[in-house]
This record gives C-alpha cells, structure tokens and sequence, in this order.
C-alpha cells in the first residue's frame, strides 16, 4: 500500500508540474476592423455636435479613444488614403493628387518594404478584405470615371486576400460613387443632377447599403476561418452627391440645423488660398452657384447641410449593422475598431463647399480606434495627431514589428495614459502649394507661392473658426513656429523661398 502511495504521489507531483511548466494557450491575435467614411467631418454626437443622429458612431467613441484634434495629411481622398496606408507624409506634388496610389502603388512589383498597412498585416498571417473605397478607386480598381472596370489593374496589388464591391444597377464602381436612387448618376448624366436627393428606398437603395451588406456576409465568413483578419469598409457618404434614404432626412427639423458661424471670406487671406467650390458646382442643376464672390442664401445653406447630415446619419446606420454582426459573430471582444474620415468638408465656411484647403475645416476630421477592455478616453484639443500615426499605432496594438521607417508615431500612450512626453504635438496638412502646421493653440500655413500674404497664422484660442490671419501683427509668434514647421517640410515644393 505504502508503495502504491508513493507512486500515486508521485504521478500526482509530475502532472502538476507539467501543467505549471506548460505554456497557457496563446492569445489570438486581435483582428481589425478599419472604416473609412469619405468627406466625414468631426461632426458626430461624441465631437460635440448635439443635434446630429449618429448613435453608433458615438457608442464607438464613447467605448474607445477619440482624437479631438486629430489631421489629415492631404486634404483630398486619393492623396489622404496614400498617406494613411503607406505612414508616410508626401515627399513630391504627385502625392498631393487623387492618382498617388495609382502612380507609387499600383505598377509596383512586392518589395521588401510593404505597399501598405495592409500588406504588411497580410504578410504576417493576416487574412485581408476590402469593400468599398478604401484607397482611392471606390473598388479597389484603376480605371477612369467613366471608363470600364474590365480588365483594370489593381490599385493596391499585394494588400487584399479579397477585394470586394457590389455596384448592383449603377453596373461600376465609379457610377455607384456618384449615384441616385434610380441607377443613374453625375457622368452618365452629364452633370445635370442635383447635389443632394431623399431617395423614396431602403438601405440597399445606395452602394454603401451593398458595400454594408457585403460587410456583414464576411464578418460571418471570417469568424468560423480561424485566421485573425483585416476587414476594411469604405463608405461613400457622406461625399457628394449628397443622397440618402429619405427616413434619415426626417430625422431632422431643417430650421433646427445651424448654418455656418463664419460664411465669409477670412481677413488678411489671399483668395488662392482658398477655392471656387468647383467639385460642388460640377452638380449643375442645383438651385444655386457657389463662389468665393457670394455667399448661398441661408436657405439652400441649410438644405445642403440637411442634406449632409442625412448621409452622415445614413452612414451611421450601416456601421451599427456591421457592428451587429461583430457582436453576433462572438468577435467584438477580439477587434479592433478604427472610424476614419479621409478628410473634412467646408459646409459653407469661409465661402466654400468643399475640400482643397489647408483650414481647419478641411484637414480635421474624426479618428477613433476602439481596443477591446482598454479604458475610453478622449484626447483633447492640446494634443494634436495625424493620420500617419495609425500604422505604427496599429502595428503596436498587434505585436508586428516595422523594419522601416514611417513618419507616424503611435498612439498607443495617449489611448492608455492621455499623454506622451515623446510627442512634439504638431501635425502637419500640404495642399495648394502650402505647409500648415497645427500645434496645440495655433494653425501657421506657409505658401511657397507669389502671392501674398503667403504666410497665415491663425490662433484658435481666440479664433477658433479662423477669420483673421494675424501672422502680419504677430511677428514673435510667427518667427517661434517658423522652425517647427520646417519639421514637417518633406522638399515637395522645391528649394522656392518665396
């Protein structure tokens, strides 16, 4: 007996020491899912605004890191994209334009270096879908706007395991993106078609609607594939046209929607520093002409921007279905979310609609990156970010190391501790051959250009809409920053001191 004993005893020590000594199971990589919503301004329940509807947007927010101050690189959508996916801030004028990644990205044979974030995931054992746009092609496609998709190229060749789009009556990708209701839009149309329409049909009655439905199918599919993934939803609206199922218009009372608190022109601001809201006046049978030598009526004003915060709202609607399915799918507590607004849009302001400044209204848009049981946080307006700060951030949250250099830096100690004493606190936007810095209180733009002033400073204590520049009175202050924007100037101008 005493020997059986023994051996029991002994059996019973060697099984609990493998067990101490064995490894526990490994946690399964996080998975990601990326948002990007075109034209998206900061103007979401969870940034302030108290009138628009944007529930899921919000919850979002409300459950993870928001970035108050959080700019864009390049003020339009092509260029914008170029600079998040690659984390690299523009070195030439070619970055600044809509084809970047079509002439940097999609003639490209693999290299060492990534093309992307999302080659980069991919290459270390992520599976990667995209839907929609998320570079700049609406479907992942390079061919014109009224050209044939057959046949076309790959805008990002080496990121996607799957490239997905569905542009059911609209026939390609481009004509969904510029769509109505009814299966047509602005090119077929030759451009005799309203900037804005309440469409009498239900959610997949307008692409993003199909690119959702298409989203929700996969979340399905990728959860029984075993295989962390990347999944990215681009979202057209609210991008012009603006166009919407009508119940999301009804949402709103018209009269309660705020006009524009500065639709003049700003002082002391040579108008090509501005522009003539040419995307917006290319909608032709609009009821009125926009230009920086008249400001719209008050009231197409605000049916515009009634008309903008339906396809926000509407947009808002297809996120809280694919948020539905993470949870349904048992995944939400192992993905990462990240919402993304390519840039922003004057909604009147300064006398634009439209993008392609270098104001605040242009280059600040919402970021939110939502990490499973990390604390919510928001990130105030005294800590400026940038869209290349996603990559090393992303790279962070999943354990994936980066051999090359990037231009970003990661928000990881913000989102976990709301500082870092490692971050200078600028961010840097270039476009109509300008350099805008935004620091914690001020917006500096140097214009290598001849014009003048070619100089702004704008002081968001005192200004926060940016009507007067006052870098002709501030000369301290200008001379203070001068330096500092110099940071951020990549050559892409040239060796113009002027």
């Amino acid at each position: 007996m005493t020997k059986n004993y023994a051996c029991i005893f002994f059996c019973l020590c060697l099984g609990i020491f493998f067990s101490c000594s064995k490894p526990a199971a490994e946690e399964k990589p996080y998975n990601i899912l990326f948002i990007a919503i075109d034209d998206l301004r900061p103007e979401l329940g969870v940034y302030g605004n108290d009138i628009i509807q944007t529930p899921n947007l919000d919850a979002i927010g409300n459950t993870g890191s928001v970035f108050l101050n959080h700019y864009v690189q390049v003020p339009t959508c092509g260029a914008s994209r170029c600079s998040i996916l690659t984390g690299m801030l523009p070195r030439t004028t070619q970055h600044l334009r809509n084809t970047a990644i079509e002439q940097f990205l999609s003639n490209e044979p693999e290299k060492e270096r990534p093309e992307s974030f999302v080659h980069h995931l991919k290459r270390n054992g992520y599976y990667t879908v995209g839907i929609g746009k998320i570079s700049h092609s609406v479907d992942g496609l390079w061919y014109g706007y009224e050209e044939s998709p057959e046949g076309a190229k790959m805008e990002m060749p080496h990121s996607w395991d799957e490239m997905l789009f569905d542009a059911g009556k609209w026939g390609t990708g481009w004509n969904a993106f510029f769509g109505y209701a009814d299966g047509s839009n602005r090119q077929g149309m030759n451009k005799q078609v309203k900037p804005y329409e309440a469409g009498e049909v239900d959610d997949l009655g307008y692409p993003d609607g199909l690119s959702t439905q298409l989203a929700v199918n996969k979340v399905k599919e990728l959860s029984e594939k075993g295989q962390p993934f990347f999944l990215g939803l681009g979202l057209f609206k609210p991008h012009l046209p603006f166009t919407a199922p009508k119940k999301y218009w009804d949402l709103y009372n018209r009269e309660d929607i705020p006009l524009s608190p500065f639709p003049e022109l700003p002082e002391n601001v040579h108008p090509s520093s501005l522009q003539e809201s040419g995307e917006f006046n290319q909608y032709q049978l609009g009821e009125e002409k926009a230009g920086l030598d008249r400001k719209l009526s008050d009231d197409y004003a605000r049916k515009l921007r009634h008309a903008y915060y339906a396809a926000v709202s509407y947009s808002d609607a297809l996120v809280g279905k694919v948020l539905e399915a993470l949870e349904e799918e048992g995944l939400a507590d192992r993905t990462i979310i990240v919402v993304w607004g390519d840039h922003g849009w004057h909604l009147g302001d300064h006398r634009v609609w439209g993008k392609h400044t270098t104001f605040e209204m242009a280059v600040r848009s919402p970021l939110m990156i939502k990490v499973p049981g990390m604390e919510a946080r928001k990130i105030g307006s005294e800590l400026p970010v940038s869209s290349i700060d996603l990559y090393p951030t992303l790279m962070e949250l999943t354990g994936i190391s980066t051999n090359f250099p990037l231009d970003g830096q990661s928000l990881l100690p913000l989102m976990k501790n709301g500082r870092d004493g490692q971050r200078a606190g600028l961010a840097f936007s270039y476009f109509r051959n300008g350099i805008s810095m935004r620091t914690d209180r001020y917006r500096l733009t140097r214009y290598f250009r001849d014009a003048l002033p070619n100089l702004e400073l704008f002081d968001h204590q005192t200004d926060p809409m940016e009507t007067k520049n006052i870098a002709g009175n501030s000369p301290e202050i200008v001379a203070e920053l001068l330096p500092l924007l110099e940071k951020g100037n990549t050559g892409l101008y040239g060796d113009r001191d002027n």
